[in-house]
């Protein structure tokens, strides 16, 4: 199963930002790298990891595909073990390629991939932003479903060169069969499918609102939980999907019950996220630096930390920026590194010693908001932000526990 969009979205802090942590050093921390299991590489600079959850699903894959190597190929006995688990590589092979059709033109369209995950139903790719139009979301959804059944074309034509009934005839045809069924699955359109982003981008054009189609696409997805849910154990039992009635127990009915249950239960929860993020981006704009900004005191490095809180008291300022003799701010006052600093001790600690030395990246400008806003933190993770004017001029301090806040009361809005 495919889930390739924006599950890497901006979030308040990102980049491991604690608004709340301990006093450190005050040196902004680089981002961490994105993770979600074993690192398989790097192809367009895009790190593909292996989840956890791969080498369950790997080993059932080679479980039930050896059993049924058992009955076309009896003579392999024990071998036809290594030959089903060489089916799951390729057969997950073939869904890097899906995942990979999703990455280049992504990068093609200078959307950002932060990685390509393998994972128990298929893979993800996590690409962080939102595509300029119906049309690009379209093409951006359907390559990876388009490449799929091109593989089933090359393994169909590879059939044609090889004996069936021998076992290169029946790893192609396993590896035809599996892409076409991936193919088709991801074509169902409902989100988080494929299928379901290319009904966004119809919906998208025809009423010129993102929104519009990502509702409806994520109802639709819904949907098709319930349909998977109840449906595909009565297909299983009623012997529609290759099974005779009289031929199937009650253990393979629990285990058709579990799919259906886990894979309905994917489908339902990507369509929900996907429509949070979609009604979160709504209120991205409503996210000001300018808005947001604590207004903050100049004080010198040498200046006692209680002399500047009660200047900044005096103020009505609920932030402190360092600067040198001629104004020029060189750090930010911590508010985690003032609260660690008990009261009796503030007349003997100098500012300089909680500051966080500013860089270019810790300069926000104060016109900045939305999705820019958060690029500009996540680039640059730190607990506050010294927010300038134009002109150079100090507006005042953005901390991201603010942003956070901000986040949280937009979620909690009607409809979000």
């Amino acid at each position: 199963m495919d889930e390739s969009g924006d599950s890497g979205r901006p979030q308040p802090g990102a980049g491991g930002t604690d608004p709340g942590a301990a006093p450190d050093s005050g040196k902004p921390q680089r981002p961490a790298e994105p993770g979600g299991g074993l690192l398989m590489g790097r192809p367009f600079g895009v790190p593909v990891y292996v989840a956890p959850s791969w080498f369950v699903v790997a080993a059932l894959i080679t479980w039930v595909f050896g059993g049924q190597l058992e009955r076309v190929l009896p003579e392999l006995g024990g071998a036809r073990y290594f030959v089903a688990l060489f089916f799951a590589i390729a057969f997950y092979a073939s869904v890097l390629v899906h995942e990979l059709a999703h990455t280049v033109v992504a990068l093609r369209y200078k959307l950002p991939v932060r990685r390509i995950q393998l994972q128990f139903f298929g893979g993800v790719s996590e690409i962080e932003k939102e595509t300029e139009t119906p049309g690009r979301e379209f093409i951006l959804a359907f390559v990876g479903p388009l490449l799929s059944l091109v593989l089933g074309g090359v393994f169909y034509g590879a059939m044609q060169f090889v004996e069936p009934g021998t076992v290169p005839g029946v790893l192609l045809a396993g590896l035809m069969i599996s892409n076409l069924i991936v193919a088709a699955f991801n074509l169902l359109p409902g989100l988080p499918l494929d299928g379901g982003r290319m009904l966004r981008a119809i919906v998208w054009k025809i009423t010129g609102k993102p929104m519009s189609g990502t509702i409806a696409a994520a109802w639709v997805g819904r949907g098709l939980a319930i349909t998977v849910l109840i449906g595909l154990p009565l297909l299983t039992h009623t012997g529609t999907l290759g099974s005779a009635n009289e031929e199937i127990g009650g253990v393979e009915t629990v285990m058709d019950a579990l799919l259906a249950a886990i894979l309905a239960g994917i489908i339902w929860t990507g369509a929900g996220n996907s429509l949070r993020m979609a009604r979160l981006r709504e209120h991205l704009p409503d996210l000001r630096a300018r808005a947001l900004t604590r207004r903050a005191v100049p004080v010198e490095s040498a200046t006692p930390l209680s002399e500047a809180l009660r200047r900044a008291n005096e103020a009505g300022a609920r932030a402190l920026v360092v600067v040198d003799g001629q104004g020029v701010p060189k750090g930010v006052v911590r508010e985690a590194a003032i609260a660690g600093v008990p009261e009796h001790r503030r007349p003997w600690v100098a500012v300089s010693g909680l500051a966080q030395d500013l860089n270019d990246g810790m300069r926000i400008p104060a016109e900045l908001a939305g999705e820019a806003l958060l690029d500009r933190l996540k680039a640059t993770p730190a607990t506050e932000y010294l927010v300038v004017e134009e002109t150079g001029e100090i507006y005042g301090v953005l901390s991201t526990a603010d942003v956070e806040r901000a986040f949280v009361a937009a979620m909690a809005r009607p409809g979000a």
